[in-house]
């Protein structure tokens, strides 16, 4: 028997203290004992189905078939459901059947060194006395749930598989705002590189960010109506006590949304200040460049008329004649310069 202390964060994602090879943990528990295993093989688990006890399973890793399908067979779990528990690929959706309620969602952590928001495929199983989670690699954000467990802190221990299902699932949905200050940060830090030097490098960082928004929109919004259903469910997996919790957790989903919206508008405008800067930048170049060109103009008017080669051109044999030119070329540009200023033009 292995005992799990919860989770650490490294880097924005929650980690277990699991070992290597450890890939199935289990945490059988009621209101007065708690029992935590770490195994690598599932064997029988039907047992746990008919226990007076509730039972937490999680996997970690879906590259093992042959550990999903025995779960799968032990606890009479369709086909179809082990089907889309393996395909990492699917939109949030939840499935009702007659002695479980299948839940998929999509779990986001911020990896701080890549600077970059990674998403995973949580399932869940909720049953009358057990709750199945299939995550795609290690490392969550439940951490705080299994400290609960432990420390038996608040009801949870004194209530079902529907409520840890609640738990589990608003941990994932809190942990999207964590995610949401990572990318406000995120913004803050373009923000200031737009005002100081705006480059093709910031170019590529809105473009990212704004390809992580719509990804993450387009994982999150199904997730409105799989717990819209879950707080009108009528399963008897899921008690009525436990409706309101769910409403919360759909409240927030609603305003994790909203959220994102208005990042995702925060950053299209950002896109149009790196624009505009650009525009500036390149206004100003070529505003220096016509001035130059400007103040050179009758210099190089002058030069081009005493430049030809008549022989009879005055002034051509006077001795004093090359400084009086370079001494009124010199005085139009300094006279061109002075009135430049004085426009402020430059």
């Amino acid at each position: 028997m292995g005992k799990n202390s919860g989770a650490t964060n490294d880097g924005g994602i929650l980690k277990n203290h699991t070992m290597d090879g450890e890939k199935i943990y289990i945490i059988d528990y009621n209101e007065k004992k708690l029992d935590e295993t770490v195994i690598k093989e599932i064997g029988d688990c039907s047992e746990y189905k008919k226990r007076d006890t509730v039972s937490w399973i999680n996997v970690n890793g879906l590259d093992n078939g042959k550990e999903i399908n025995k779960i799968g067979k032990n606890f009479g779990i369709h086909d179809l459901v082990l089907e889309d528990i393996m395909d990492t690929n699917q939109r949030p959706k939840i499935d009702e059947f007659e002695d479980y309620v299948f839940i998929l969602v999509k779990m986001l952590t911020y990896n701080r060194k890549k600077k970059k928001i990674e998403i995973e495929q949580v399932s869940l199983i909720i049953g009358k006395s057990y709750v199945l989670t299939f995550q795609e690699r290690k490392g969550d954000v439940f951490g705080a749930v299994r400290k609960r467990l432990e420390n038996d802190k608040g009801r949870m221990r004194k209530l079902g598989s529907d409520f840890l299902a609640y738990a589990l699932i608003d941990a994932i949905v809190d942990n999207y705002f964590i995610v949401l200050e990572n990318v406000g940060e995120e913004i803050d830090r373009i923000e200031d590189k737009l005002i100081v030097n705006p480059n093709s490098s910031v170019l590529k960082t809105i473009h990212k960010l704004k390809k992580e928004m719509i990804l993450v929109l387009k994982s999150v919004w199904p997730l409105r109506e799989v717990i819209g259903n879950l707080k009108i469910s009528e399963s008897t997996c899921i008690e009525r006590s436990t409706s309101i919790y769910f409403r919360d957790i759909y409240e927030h989903v609603l305003q994790f949304i909203d959220a994102v919206e208005i990042y995702r508008d925060m950053i299209s405008g950002q896109l149009d200040i790196y624009l505009s800067s650009i525009n500036n930048k390149m206004n100003d170049i070529m505003k220096f460049l016509t001035i130059i060109a400007t103040i050179f103009i009758p210099p190089t008017f002058i030069a081009g008329i005493y430049g030809m080669n008549f022989r009879y051109m005055p002034e051509y044999h006077w001795r004093f004649g090359y400084p009086l030119i370079l001494g009124v070329m010199v005085i139009i540009m300094v006279i061109m310069v002075i009135y430049f200023k004085r426009k402020k033009w430059f």
